[in-house]
């Protein structure tokens, strides 16, 4: 699928759909274009987000909560205000201590976000 759709100019959290991304894991897509995606990851205690790598730029940030977050097999607890960097390509995961909030930004856009 190929994102031809941009985002409206505001988002309203509470008239947007959260989206199952995994066991104990869900997320709102907030703004969109083919190079960009900000999307809101809401996490319950002890959700895991599997290690992974995508071809897309990534930065979060830790709105709540406590997360062990790991980047190419280096890990660091972040807590709200902090935040990471993932280069495309690398492997990365997270694993929520507290139930909490990330921010995601991609570039370009995750079009396997959108279903």
């Amino acid at each position: 699928m190929s994102i031809t759709k941009e985002s409206d100019f505001f988002f309203k959290t509470d008239e947007t759909e959260w989206d199952q991304a995994d066991a104990g894991i869900t997320r709102q897509i907030v703004a969109r274009n083919k190079d960009l995606m900000v999307v809101s990851v809401k996490f319950e205690k002890g959700a895991i987000g599997t290690v992974h790598d995508h071809i897309h730029t990534q930065g979060s940030y830790v709105v709540s909560g406590k997360f062990e977050i790991t980047i190419n097999g280096n890990s660091e607890i972040l807590e709200a205000g902090d935040g990471f960097y993932v280069p495309p390509n690398a492997p990365h995961g997270a694993k929520c201590l507290e139930p909490g909030i990330l921010i995601d930004a991609f570039n370009p856009a995750r079009e396997d976000f959108l279903k």
